[in-house]
């Protein structure tokens, strides 16, 4: 099994992949740890946050933990995640430049797409996985089935708009894994120390993905 199919094969293990984007670094380090309290392993660091970078290279010292780099821009921001310690690279939209630093480094790539057209054009360009965005504005679990119905083989990663309790809908509908950010990195609850609202989404998503294992 090479390096990126056990990126995946970790991922959908996982189940629920927390995006992690507030506007202050200090921010983002605090959701992680609360969430990392709550039992997950899993984390997109993305490069809104200020000293991205940074971030996942504190955290992917840590070997109990998998972590990737969100909304990557470009293949020379997708290799400063990647020497950084990220093990999977992600994108909204199709970038095919991301295919060989991934390649490269022996990390999973997932592109973004929503229609069959975009998930084609992202395997196309070198993606191992489709990140479904935005899949609740979509038609979320409805459209994910309906996906999975033409694309039995391609990894589904649905993420925006999902809420906690609604997780277990969309890997019924056949997502291999959740993106999930929202309630989980509410900025305004972190920024006020509400760290029991924080850890009750995280039950909620992750008693939704249990029931579905």
């Amino acid at each position: 099994m090479t390096q990126a199919s056990s990126t995946l094969e970790r991922l959908r293990q996982a189940r629920l992949v927390p995006v992690i984007r507030t506007k202050l670094a200090g921010h983002a380090a605090t959701a992680v740890a609360w969430l990392r309290d709550c039992g997950i392993r899993v984390f997109e660091i993305t490069l809104t946050i200020p000293d991205a970078t940074g971030l996942i290279r504190e955290l992917a010292g840590d070997p109990g933990l998998l972590i990737g780099a969100g909304t990557v821009p470009d293949a020379r921001a997708a290799v400063a995640c990647l020497e950084a310690g990220a093990r999977f690279i992600v994108a909204p939209w199709v970038d095919e430049g991301l295919a060989q630093p991934c390649r490269d480094a022996g990390a999973l790539l997932i592109l973004g797409a929503l229609t069959p057209t975009e998930i084609r054009a992202a395997m196309a360009a070198g993606a191992s996985a489709a990140k479904i965005f935005p899949a609740a504005s979509a038609g979320g679990p409805t459209y994910i089935r309906a996906l999975r119905s033409v694309f039995p083989n391609v990894p589904l990663c649905p993420t925006g708009g999902i809420e906690p309790a609604g997780v277990g809908a969309y890997l019924a509908a056949g997502a291999d894994f959740v993106g999930l950010g929202g309630a989980l990195v509410d900025p305004k609850r972190i920024e006020a120390g509400d760290r029991a609202a924080i850890e009750a989404a995280a039950r909620t998503a992750l008693a939704s993905a249990a029931k579905q294992t």
